[in-house]
């Protein structure tokens, strides 16, 4: 059974894409990602233009994020201050990315720059999950005795001007580094469709030094504010929202994310960062030799 997908311009199987947005949605659940770094690549994978593949994947990273940050508000683990702050470098990030990705698609590189991008964000997070995941079950089957903690060093950022006191996290920082954080995850979102949670909360772990607590309910106030934005400024100016294409995504990983936060509970935490990791490296296996492998049809009319 077939649908027509207006700004895509083509038909496609209704079955797939409900199936294709529950998997995602099931990888969502079983290992706490919004999904949009591989929804992105698989929508490439079955035909679907990667101009509006990057445009349609930005609601399905909305509608994710903004179940998840719901919860988070519930249980009090969200610092909105933090979130704010983010989120208006997550604005101007990705106003320019946004107009990035018009640039690109006028000179005719977006989907060389898409695929590229895609290459070597699915390969950094792979390999280093794959690594960091290893080497925990190592440690499991052959425990050593932890090395003692070492004192925050004070970094340079932490002396930039503009300082605000984050009362949730326990913070007194300068205001640009959460921006600056925020700018790059909005640019991110908005050349390659992703929601940048996987870049977001390492840099506020790592780099701003919040705690843990608050960490993944914060990032995912960003994200879905960011993704919002992002989504408008697609449809308005770029016009790459298939919203029929945008639904069934939605529909799907709905029903696959309960299904997966269920699966989840089975495995270990090593176990399911291994496993994750081996999904990304092959996604980005696959997209690499797309790249440089010879197309079936050497020339292409399609614009």
């Amino acid at each position: 059974m077939d649908i027509y997908l207006p700004i895509a311009e083509l038909s496609a199987n209704l079955l797939l894409l409900l199936g294709l947005g529950g998997a995602v949605g099931f990888l969502s659940g079983v290992f706490g990602v919004g999904g949009g770094f591989l929804i992105t690549p698989l929508l490439i994978f079955i035909g679907i233009p990667p101009a509006v593949a990057v445009g349609t994947a930005a609601p399905q990273v909305l509608a994710s994020s903004v179940s998840g940050v719901l919860a988070h508000l519930r249980r009090g683990t969200v610092d909105v201050k933090m979130g704010l702050v983010l989120t208006a470098g997550g604005f101007l990030g990705s106003a320019a990315g946004v107009l990035l990705f018009r640039w690109l698609a006028a000179i005719g590189q977006v989907e060389t720059v898409i695929s590229l991008g895609f290459v070597l964000l699915l390969a950094i997070v792979g390999g280093l999950m794959l690594v960091e995941s290893s080497r925990a079950l190592w440690a499991q089957r052959r425990p050593v005795p932890r090395p003692p903690q070492r004192a925050r060093r004070h970094l340079l950022i932490h002396r930039l001007p503009l300082k605000i006191r984050f009362t949730e996290s326990r913070l007194y920082i300068s205001a640009f580094v959460p921006l600056a954080a925020g700018a790059l995850v909005g640019v991110m979102a908005a050349v390659l469709g992703v929601g940048g949670a996987f870049v977001m909360i390492p840099a506020m772990i790592y780099l701003i030094g919040m705690p843990t607590r608050v960490v993944v309910g914060t990032s995912l106030l960003q994200v879905a504010c960011v993704t919002a934005l992002t989504t408008f400024l697609h449809a308005h100016n770029n016009r790459t929202v298939d919203i029929v294409l945008a639904l069934l995504l939605i529909v799907g990983g709905v029903v696959g994310a309960q299904l997966g936060a269920r699966a989840s509970s089975a495995l270990r935490g090593e176990q399911l960062r291994v496993l994750f990791a081996l999904l990304t490296l092959a996604v980005c296996t696959r997209l690499a030799w797309d790249l440089v492998a010879e197309p079936a049809d050497l020339y292409s009319l399609a614009s």
